[in-house]
Protein backbone atom coordinates (compact mmCIF):
# COMPACT_ATOMS: atom_id res chain seq x y z
CA UNK A 1 0.00 0.00 0.00
CA UNK A 2 3.00 2.06 0.58
CA UNK A 3 3.84 2.07 -3.22
CA UNK A 4 0.31 3.39 -4.21
CA UNK A 5 0.72 6.54 -1.68
CA UNK A 6 3.64 7.29 -3.16
CA UNK A 7 2.72 6.73 -6.55
CA UNK A 8 -0.31 9.28 -6.18
CA UNK A 9 1.95 11.97 -4.11
CA UNK A 10 4.19 11.65 -7.17
CA UNK A 11 1.69 12.26 -9.50
CA UNK A 12 0.30 14.99 -7.23
CA UNK A 13 3.72 17.15 -7.62
CA UNK A 14 3.89 16.67 -11.25
CA UNK A 15 0.95 17.78 -11.95
CA UNK A 16 1.34 20.50 -9.71
CA UNK A 17 5.12 21.19 -11.21
CA UNK A 18 3.35 21.25 -14.63
CA UNK A 19 0.61 23.99 -13.15
CA UNK A 20 3.77 26.32 -12.64
CA UNK A 21 5.01 25.69 -15.96
CA UNK A 22 1.71 26.33 -17.60
CA UNK A 23 0.85 29.47 -15.04
CA UNK A 24 4.11 31.03 -16.59
CA UNK A 25 2.95 30.63 -20.17
CA UNK A 26 -0.13 30.70 -20.49
CA UNK A 27 -1.29 33.75 -17.70
CA UNK A 28 -2.64 36.50 -19.97
CA UNK A 29 0.43 39.24 -18.64
CA UNK A 30 3.54 36.98 -19.44
CA UNK A 31 1.57 35.08 -23.06
CA UNK A 32 4.35 33.68 -23.98
CA UNK A 33 4.86 29.90 -24.73
CA UNK A 34 8.87 29.65 -25.47
CA UNK A 35 9.02 28.57 -22.09
CA UNK A 36 7.25 24.99 -22.74
CA UNK A 37 11.20 23.72 -24.00
CA UNK A 38 11.70 23.20 -21.15
CA UNK A 39 9.32 19.63 -21.53
CA UNK A 40 12.36 18.51 -23.19
CA UNK A 41 14.27 18.46 -20.73
CA UNK A 42 11.92 16.81 -17.95
CA UNK A 43 11.44 14.47 -20.79
CA UNK A 44 15.71 13.97 -21.79
CA UNK A 45 16.79 13.90 -17.33
CA UNK A 46 16.02 10.34 -16.27
CA UNK A 47 17.27 8.77 -19.26
CA UNK A 48 21.09 8.79 -18.66
CA UNK A 49 20.63 7.12 -15.41
CA UNK A 50 17.92 4.47 -16.34
CA UNK A 51 20.47 3.36 -19.07
CA UNK A 52 23.25 3.32 -16.49
CA UNK A 53 20.62 1.33 -14.48
CA UNK A 54 20.48 -1.32 -16.66
CA UNK A 55 23.86 -1.28 -17.76
CA UNK A 56 25.73 -1.39 -14.18
CA UNK A 57 25.93 -4.28 -11.98
CA UNK A 58 25.16 -3.32 -8.31
CA UNK A 59 26.91 -5.70 -6.49
CA UNK A 60 30.11 -3.56 -6.56
CA UNK A 61 29.77 -0.92 -3.77
CA UNK A 62 32.64 1.26 -5.29
CA UNK A 63 31.65 3.78 -7.47
CA UNK A 64 31.40 3.10 -11.19
CA UNK A 65 32.45 5.14 -14.13
CA UNK A 66 29.31 4.63 -16.06
CA UNK A 67 26.91 5.35 -13.45
CA UNK A 68 28.86 9.16 -13.02
CA UNK A 69 28.81 9.76 -16.39
CA UNK A 70 25.20 9.16 -16.27
CA UNK A 71 24.44 11.57 -12.96
CA UNK A 72 26.88 13.93 -14.97
CA UNK A 73 24.76 14.33 -17.96
CA UNK A 74 21.69 14.14 -15.91
CA UNK A 75 22.76 17.03 -14.03
CA UNK A 76 23.99 19.28 -17.25
CA UNK A 77 20.33 18.42 -18.06
CA UNK A 78 18.67 19.53 -14.75
CA UNK A 79 21.36 22.92 -14.84
CA UNK A 80 20.62 23.73 -18.60
CA UNK A 81 16.39 23.60 -17.98
CA UNK A 82 17.07 26.20 -15.21
CA UNK A 83 19.68 28.30 -17.57
CA UNK A 84 16.86 28.44 -20.50
CA UNK A 85 13.96 30.59 -18.72
CA UNK A 86 17.07 32.82 -17.40
CA UNK A 87 18.27 32.83 -20.90
CA UNK A 88 14.80 33.48 -22.57
CA UNK A 89 14.76 36.40 -19.66
CA UNK A 90 18.04 38.04 -21.00
CA UNK A 91 16.63 37.78 -24.58
CA UNK A 92 13.62 39.39 -23.43
CA UNK A 93 11.28 36.23 -25.09
CA UNK A 94 9.71 36.41 -21.21
CA UNK A 95 9.23 38.07 -18.58
CA UNK A 96 10.69 37.92 -15.26
CA UNK A 97 7.52 36.78 -13.47
CA UNK A 98 6.86 33.75 -16.24
CA UNK A 99 10.67 32.63 -15.76
CA UNK A 100 9.98 32.78 -11.73
CA UNK A 101 7.18 30.30 -12.36
CA UNK A 102 8.92 28.55 -14.87
CA UNK A 103 11.79 28.08 -11.86
CA UNK A 104 9.17 27.16 -9.43
CA UNK A 105 7.48 24.46 -11.96
CA UNK A 106 11.57 22.96 -12.38
CA UNK A 107 12.03 22.64 -8.69
CA UNK A 108 8.71 21.30 -8.24
CA UNK A 109 9.43 18.60 -11.26
CA UNK A 110 12.78 17.68 -10.80
CA UNK A 111 12.07 16.96 -7.30
CA UNK A 112 9.41 14.73 -8.33
CA UNK A 113 11.68 13.24 -10.47
CA UNK A 114 14.37 12.29 -7.80
CA UNK A 115 11.28 11.16 -5.59
CA UNK A 116 10.41 8.37 -8.40
CA UNK A 117 13.70 7.34 -8.20
CA UNK A 118 14.02 7.17 -4.55
CA UNK A 119 11.07 5.41 -3.84
CA UNK A 120 10.89 3.02 -6.85
CA UNK A 121 15.01 2.83 -7.39
CA UNK A 122 15.53 -0.13 -4.97
CA UNK A 123 15.23 -3.20 -6.10
CA UNK A 124 11.57 -4.50 -3.76
CA UNK A 125 8.64 -5.36 -5.07
CA UNK A 126 8.07 -1.61 -6.42
CA UNK A 127 10.37 -1.23 -8.39
CA UNK A 128 10.15 0.85 -12.03
CA UNK A 129 12.25 -1.99 -13.84
CA UNK A 130 9.07 -3.81 -13.71
CA UNK A 131 7.57 -1.08 -15.72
Amino acid sequence: MAGIKALISLSFGGAIGLMFLMLGCALPDFNQYWPLFVLIFYILSPIPYCIARRLVDDTDTASNACKELAIFLTTGIVVSAFGLPIVFVRAGLIQVGACALVLTGNVVIFATILGFFLVFGNNDEFSWQQW
